[in-house]
């Protein structure tokens, strides 16, 4: 697709949205993934299969909320170093909306480094670094830092012009489209926050919603987001980190790595 072409879908999609405030955008109506089954859907998520809707968004949420493990801000560094480590080159961690293998021993804040991006956008929930949703590692990735700082705080929907050194990721003056191996990826990060964090633990209730540019606490576009969880997938890739995760790091899991098609039952 070409970027006026985009531009203008884009201002079409706005429009419409405007108009329809709470329903699904025409275009990018998502159907349900396929249904999955996994190891733990008789121990982990037990109390979460069959059930739909608020029922299962919020048994997801004691799920997601019990008996995890918080690490520091600090400590992240060395955990992507786990998570984020490439396959294929086990000295490089792959980083997203670029999809680059950049050297672990790169990490910082200068150019041609990796740095930690949330991808629920901190501004979003205003949660800082603060041990919780400032440190969950389910939403934190290695991002080139350029690249990171062209995403900043923007919600994630389609168009834009392309961005430097992100291949197939576009941008625009208030949203940011990742390139199409990172689309699932992000989608399914931003809803795991959704139904992690509900305002009962000190954390702000973080809420995916149809809106750009939405008040604190809300991440969008949910009708893009649905769209990208279908057409994405979940890797090889990510199912390892959402593993890593789970064993190593914080006791918790990405429900929507495991069953993407819950996506579309909760929302």
């Amino acid at each position: 697709m070409s970027v006026a072409h985009r531009g203008r879908w884009k201002a079409m999609a706005a429009g419409a949205a405007a108009l329809l405030i709470g329903l699904t955008l025409p275009g990018v109506t998502a159907s349900p993934a396929s249904a999955t089954t996994t190891a733990y859907d008789s121990t982990y998520y037990k109390n979460a299969v069959g059930k739909s809707g608020s029922s299962l968004k919020s048994a997801l949420h004691t799920i997601t909320a019990t008996g995890t493990t918080k690490i520091s801000y600090d400590a992240v560094w060395n955990a992507l170093k786990v998570t984020d480590q490439d396959p294929n080159n086990t000295a490089n961690v792959l980083l997203l909306y670029s999809g680059v293998s950049r050297s672990k021993s790169l990490n910082g804040g200068s150019v041609g480094n990796w740095n930690r991006e949330h991808v629920w956008a901190q501004s979003h929930g205003d949660f800082g670094t603060t041990a919780g949703p400032g440190t969950d590692l389910h939403h934190l990735r290695a991002a080139d830092v350029q690249v990171n700082s062209t995403r900043g705080n923007k919600d994630f929907d389609n168009g834009g012009s392309p961005v430097s050194g992100a291949p197939g990721s576009y941008t625009d003056a208030d949203s940011f489209e990742p390139r199409d191996a990172d689309k699932g990826d992000v989608a399914r990060m931003i809803l795991y926050m959704a139904v992690r964090y509900e305002g009962d633990d000190a954390f702000p209730d973080l809420e995916a919603n149809d809106l750009i540019n939405g008040s604190v606490r809300f991440h969008g576009r949910l009708s893009v987001l649905k769209q990208w969880n279908q057409q994405d997938p979940p890797s090889a890739f990510e199912e390892r980190r959402n593993q890593i995760i789970f064993d190593t790091y914080q006791k918790n899991r990405n429900p929507f790595v495991d069953h993407p098609e819950w996506v579309n039952l909760i929302w």
